[in-house]
């Protein structure tokens, strides 16, 4: 019927496989679950241990010969006391780092400190996460001191919405906010949950475009 929206393009159908291409591993919506069972399937070392995005990368490179920039982690599970046991003060190493609630006080509290009214910017606690764990795989010595000057250099770098190269949801959702002044958070998730059914790149530029299509008919 003339005027009537084109229907979405479904997202691709199956299951990981060592013989779908590249669009098709980008275009589709992996659950971590998922992932890890398939790098465990193709003997990709360490692959229980690893986050969402470090699967991703590492299926790709394995697959596709596309070398992906990820932060490492630590395939050796961590020995002794945690470093929040010990005591936290700010020239102890970070060794064994614990992300609960009595690290981040204790990271904001001292950055409180150092620069008055300090407060954590949304999003820079991944990216604080992330820079702690490239420092800890490439063998640099770093103290508490380090974590809580990143901080606070992280606070003053960041601006707009956290750019996390795997962090699509997020990615979406503020970029949805961005573009839509004055809509409802549920709005950007159900955009979400359409992008995810769609074969496309699931960001909000494609989106944007495949809705305006599908509303010009």
């Amino acid at each position: 019927m003339a005027g009537a929206p084109k229907p979405i393009q479904p997202a691709i159908k199956g299951n990981l496989s060592v013989n779908m291409t590249l669009r098709e591993f980008d275009n589709g919506y992996w659950y971590a679950t998922e992932l890890r069972a398939f790098a465990i399937e193709m003997k990709i070392p360490f692959a229980s241990k690893f986050r969402k995005d470090q699967l991703e990368a590492a299926i790709k490179s394995r697959l596709f010969a596309k070398p992906t920039k990820v932060a490492a982690i630590s395939a050796t599970p961590k020995q002794g006391p945690r470093d929040v046991d010990r005591g936290l003060r700010l020239d102890l190493p970070v060794v064994h780092y614990t992300s609960n609630k009595q690290t981040k006080s204790f990271t904001e509290r001292e950055a409180a400190k150092i620069q008055p009214g300090f407060k954590r910017a949304s999003g820079t606690r991944y990216l604080l996460n992330r820079w702690r764990e490239e420092q800890i795989a490439a063998g640099r010595g770093i103290t508490y001191r380090d974590l809580v000057l990143q901080a606070i250099a992280l606070n003053e770098s960041k601006r707009g919405p956290l750019r996390a190269a795997y962090g699509r949801y997020i990615n979406f959702i503020s970029d949805y906010m961005a573009g839509n002044k004055g809509a409802a958070h549920d709005d950007a998730v159900r955009a979400w949950h359409e992008v995810k059914a769609m074969d496309t790149p699931k960001t909000y530029a494609a989106w944007a475009r495949l809705s305006r299509r599908r509303a010009r008919g």
